[in-house]
């Protein structure tokens, strides 16, 4: 599932024509590419899914002001998914402001829904990408991650 979401990102990410809103031109696409269509069908729910997150009202849920003192509690769940590189990447982006704790949670959210036994830090940075992709007004976040995702480092991060 995790391929097609790179394979759909990278190939109409930068693309200057209109990106296909037919399922099933996407979907044959898709087919034609070599995916399974089970897993053409995961990872179009979870675009779909990413694409409602935006509409969805969490901000009541979420800390005001300043979060500097905020520390983000996981589950046993997120923190299986989500190992201590992962989690300290991402209050790296927060204390950068490359993500605020809507944006964060949106990762997490979409973090949980990839089906992969090997999901790592480099996925997780593709994954926060796609979110700040699909979140108007990130404009600038996204071109922060960006830089972090393609310089290579030349020390820690965090």
């Amino acid at each position: 599932m995790f391929d097609i979401l790179m394979y759909l990102f990278e190939n109409f990410i930068h693309n200057e024509t209109e990106i296909r809103v037919d399922q099933d031109e996407l979907t044959d696409e898709l087919i034609r590419a070599g995916f399974h269509h089970d897993e053409i069908y995961k990872a179009l729910s979870w675009l779909e899914k990413l694409a409602a997150l935006q509409e969805t009202d969490i901000n009541p849920y979420l800390v005001k002001g300043p979060t500097s003192f905020v520390t983000r509690i996981y589950t046993q769940e997120e923190e299986m998914r989500l190992d201590i590189e992962c989690r300290g990447f991402l209050l790296f982006l927060e204390q950068i402001n490359v993500v605020d704790s809507t944006t964060r949670e949106m990762v997490i959210d979409r973090v949980m829904e990839i089906e992969s036994k090997e999901f790592c830090l480099e996925d997780m940075k593709w994954v926060v990408l796609m979110v700040l992709f699909n979140v108007p007004g990130k404009e600038n976040a996204y071109a922060q991650m960006e830089d972090l995702l393609f310089e290579e480092p030349e020390g820690p991060l965090h």
